[in-house]
């Protein structure tokens, strides 16, 4: 089977042909229709994440069951299936007894210590898949399974009430979605944009009102809740001081430089910083039928696997508008 393989670190992204694999006990074989190239995947390639080299990444994978392992009962061939970060954890250690495998620290993670999406062909552990809902089409589905998902258990875990308003930091690959899911939840929903040439396009997504910063943020009656999707710390900090009395701050972009805040927020405004990454799989379940549902849309760029080194140039210069998505 053809894969799009990183030979080393810090090496370009090649076509290569490679052994088609088969599954072993608990798994299903996927024929490969779409899979997402998120920002990760950059940080995987130039080593920031560890693993071996060489590598077959992508954690955004989604396609059909074309075999399964006799002792496979919960997944039949034809099964549009996906999955997320997560292929595999101990199952015996604390965490994974309380449900909550993603502090497992023995994971097996998709596309590091497994084959990604990347290829032709992927093995996923049957209880590791989700199935994609009808109404979804493949290259639609694929970014859901690492985006749509971070985003949303976002917005769940910081736990929103009735009445309350959502802002949205940070308007790309991460935040168009954010806007959707907020919107599609039922909330009153903001977006924080440095760029005015995106207003129009914010608007389409749901967006009640845009604002540029946290000054401007405040000025519009501030929010109870931030999303944040940016890369940038200074962003964030500023977009803090929009937070209304008892607001969280959901992080779910990174940056090098340290997060400084005003212990007096804290206490004044008795507001909170959330930590968030991909929190349940009923969130994943939730992500993907809304889509299903036509209330959120992911914009997507697509390109053949052979293509698949452009693509990757794409995301990592920041230029895709918003999701890369890898065809089959």
């Amino acid at each position: 089977m053809k894969a799009a393989v990183v030979p080393a670190k810090d090496s370009s992204w090649q076509i290569k042909d490679v052994p088609q694999p088969q599954p072993g006990p608990g798994q299903v074989l996927v024929k490969m229709h779409a899979s997402g190239v998120c920002y990760t995947d950059v940080h995987e390639t130039l080593g920031h994440i560890p693993g071996e080299f060489p590598r077959i990444l992508g954690h955004e994978p989604a396609g059909e069951i074309v075999a399964v392992a006799a002792d496979v009962t919960t997944r039949k061939t034809g099964d549009r299936v996906g999955t997320a970060w997560i292929q595999s954890t101990c199952g015996r250690c604390e965490w994974c007894q309380r449900g909550r495998r993603m502090f497992c620290a023995s994971q097996k993670a998709t596309g590091i210590d497994v084959q990604g999406g990347h290829a032709e062909y992927m093995l996923m552990n049957a209880d590791a898949t989700y199935l994609i809902p009808e109404k979804v089409p493949y290259e639609e589905a694929a970014p859901i399974f690492c985006a749509g998902y971070t985003v949303y258990s976002g917005l769940r875990w910081a736990d929103p009430k009735p009445h309350e308003r959502v802002a949205v930091l940070g308007i790309g690959g991460l935040g168009h979605l954010a806007v959707q899911y907020a919107k599609a939840a039922g909330f009153e929903t903001l977006a924080i944009s440095h760029s005015p040439d995106k207003d129009k396009m914010i608007r389409g997504l749901g967006a009640d009102e845009i604002v540029r910063d946290g000054k401007s943020l405040t000025g519009a009656g501030g929010a109870d809740i931030i999303l944040s999707t940016s890369n940038s710390t200074k962003a964030m900090v500023d977009s803090m001081q929009g937070l209304r009395p008892d607001g969280r701050f959901v992080v779910m972009g990174a940056d090098a430089e340290p997060l400084s805040l005003s212990l007096m927020d804290f206490i004044e405004k008795r507001i909170r910083v959330i930590g968030s990454s991909q929190n349940g799989p009923e969130y994943l379940y939730e992500a993907l039928d809304y889509v299903a549902q036509g209330k959120v849309k992911p914009i997507v760029e697509t390109y053949p696997l052979v293509e698949a080194p452009k693509a990757y140039e794409r995301v990592a210069a920041g230029k895709a508008r918003f999701r890369a998505v890898l065809t089959m």
